[in-house]
């Protein structure tokens, strides 16, 4: 008689038998789990686009899985990220954030959990999303501009109810102590909220907000307008060679002030001659320095220290 193939004979009938042992124990605790115990809970947090869903959660002893439906109508539509219950007998309360939600929307949602035995399913709630809140961004160009000169002030109202909002522009000039004054008359903004205000002849430095007129107000974050001298420079002849006369004027008047002729090298001024101010008549300030030239890119720098204008350089002079 052949002694192994009784033996194989044997370990596989073992091995048929543990497997049939272990698929009844499966199915045993399979049908001694008990599906989890779930119940929704209120939305927290509710934002314009998110909000927390909460809820309880008894897994009944067998580890258990959840997550939560929601959408706009009783359907859903969408689902939360999934979370893990443990495997307790006792109640466990849960949360989950939501995203992606549009304003002012109401919205459907029920948690849901799930262990060996099945799936449970909590009751409806509803949540209403808030509206997107009011906000305002600004922006004037050019920046900086030269003295007298004008901009326009421009921006955006942004959130839910942005369309045909009454805003106001508001300025605060050098030396920024009279706080915030209304110039010229509200405008409403357009359908998608945007608005302009042309401002005119701006003499110094001034900072400008916007604001619209609803109580409490939406204000603008401040912008810091510079304005800058205007300088006009010239080149005249003398009588000795490469040597050149550089005047001009400067406005509004800033006598005293120090001027420095600079020819461009390599992209940088390098300091050709210097003076200062002198009254040239009513507004204005006058320079005139003779230097020593070579062919090049000259500009005139003049620095101001008043706090209400900004320094500010001449056009280019090219001599050849």
């Amino acid at each position: 008689m052949d002694q192994s193939g009784g033996s194989r004979t044997w370990v596989a009938a073992v091995a048929t038998f543990a497997l049939l042992a272990g698929a009844l124990t499966q199915a045993s605790v399979a049908a001694a789990a008990t599906r989890p115990s779930v119940v929704t809970g209120a939305a927290q947090q509710i934002g314009y686009a998110t909000a927390t869903l909460t809820g309880t959660v008894n897994p009944n002893a067998s580890d258990a899985s959840y997550y939560f439906q929601y959408g706009p109508t009783a359907a859903y539509g969408e689902q939360s990220a999934i979370a893990d219950a443990g495997a307790g007998t006792k109640k466990l309360a849960v949360s989950l954030s939501v995203g992606g939600l549009q304003p002012l929307t109401l919205y459907h949602f029920r948690l849901v959990a799930v262990n060996a035995a099945g799936v449970s399913f909590g009751s409806d709630k509803t949540l209403l999303s808030t509206k997107v809140p009011l906000s305002l961004q600004i922006l004037a160009t050019p920046n900086p501009i030269l003295y007298g000169g004008s901009l326009t002030v421009q921006g955006t109202l942004s959130g839910t109810g942005n369309g045909a909002r009454e805003v106001v522009l508001q300025a605060d000039s050098f030396p920024f102590s009279a706080g915030f004054q209304d110039l010229g008359n509200p405008e409403l903004t357009t359908a998608a909220g945007s608005f302009s205000f042309p401002v005119l002849g701006l003499l110094s430095g001034t900072e400008f907000m916007v604001a619209t007129t609803t109580s409490p107000p939406v204000l603008s974050p401040v912008w810091d307008e510079t304005v800058a001298v205007k300088v006009v420079a010239h080149i005249g002849r003398t009588r000795r060679a490469h040597f050149a006369r550089i005047y001009g004027q400067v406005t509004p008047a800033e006598n005293g002030m120090k001027v420095g002729i600079l020819r461009t090298v390599h992209g940088k001024g390098v300091l050709a001659g210097g003076t200062i101010l002198h009254p040239l008549g009513a507004g204005s300030s006058g320079f005139s320095r003779v230097v020593h030239v070579v062919p090049g890119v000259y500009r005139v720098l003049v620095r101001v220290s008043s706090g209400a204008l900004s320094s500010n350089y001449s056009q280019p002079l090219v001599i050849r």
